[in-house]
């Protein structure tokens, strides 16, 4: 089958399991939680979306092991890998509501990618030394998306409840302290996970400061030194609230323009590959 109807396919799906995960959000977390067999209904409709999505993906990889790593197919990838980590995170924690952004946000640039035209921006994977660095910075930038977007909604359900009057999706989110304790697990992680893509980035590779790759660099080590300070104070202050919100989202921000927004210039601005 053509990517393009894979893609249109992965659409559809992402947009059934959003119409599914919305009609949850009627649900009371405590006194009336989500059914198994809707929970079952949220993810298997994501898992397929997901699967399908992938299969899109197969053409950016050619019998040479070269990778199509322009901006929109590794956005494509980096979405997917967000979609497959909150799929298998919901499996034993409560974060499928944010399936309601990650879903529609997966589809918008699935759907980019068909429209809009670009350049291959060829890279060569040869060695296992620079797939682990992919790979590992891939899932440390997924992992961190999702606490980033956790952290937005665990604002929003202290807002909420701050004013006492909590509405249907706020009630259908489990307590704030959960949220709370399920966002640092998810720093915790995306923060070993970055420690590790810069290790294997400085050991690997011989032209991190790069004029091409320092900018990357330098805001990928601002990110990890944000979220360094937000684990500290957590574990030392008992940083919480509004203080650990802001931390996540300026850490996220950084190592966003590190991965992606940097690209996008070098790419869709400046024209270089």
């Amino acid at each position: 089958m053509h990517p393009t109807l894979f893609g249109a396919l992965a659409i559809f799906c992402y947009v059934a399991a959003t119409a599914a995960l919305i009609q949850s959000l009627h649900t009371d977390y405590l006194a009336a939680p989500v059914s198994t067999q809707q929970r079952l209904k949220i993810l298997g409709l994501g898992w397929l979306a997901a699967i399908v999505h992938g299969a899109s993906l197969a053409g950016t990889r050619d019998g040479a092991g070269n990778v199509d790593f322009s901006f929109l197919s590794a956005s494509s990838l980096a979405s997917l890998s967000i979609v497959a980590i909150l799929l298998i995170v919901s499996a034993t924690r409560p974060v499928d509501k944010l399936g309601v952004i990650v879903f529609p946000m997966a589809s918008l640039i699935i759907l980019l990618k068909m429209v809009v035209p670009e350049g291959s921006h060829v890279l060569k994977t040869h060695s296992w030394e620079m797939d682990l660095h992919i790979v590992t910075s891939m899932l440390a930038y997924s992992f961190l998306n999702i606490a980033a977007l956790q952290a937005v909604l665990v604002a929003f359900q202290d807002w909420r409840l701050r004013t006492h009057h909590p509405s249907r999706f706020v009630r259908s989110l489990p307590p704030l302290q959960t949220m709370e304790s399920l966002l640092f697990q998810l720093i915790g992680a995306g923060f070993v996970l970055l420690s590790l893509s810069l290790l294997s980035g400085f050991i690997f590779l011989k032209d991190l400061f790069a004029q091409h790759l320092a900018h990357k660099t330098v805001l990928s080590i601002l990110a990890w030194v944000v979220f360094a300070v937000l684990l500290g104070g957590r574990a030392r202050q008992g940083w919480r609230g509004q203080i650990a919100i802001r931390w996540t989202l300026g850490g996220f921000v950084s190592l966003m323009l590190a991965y992606f927004g940097s690209k996008m210039v070098l790419e869709w601005i400046l024209k270089k590959t």
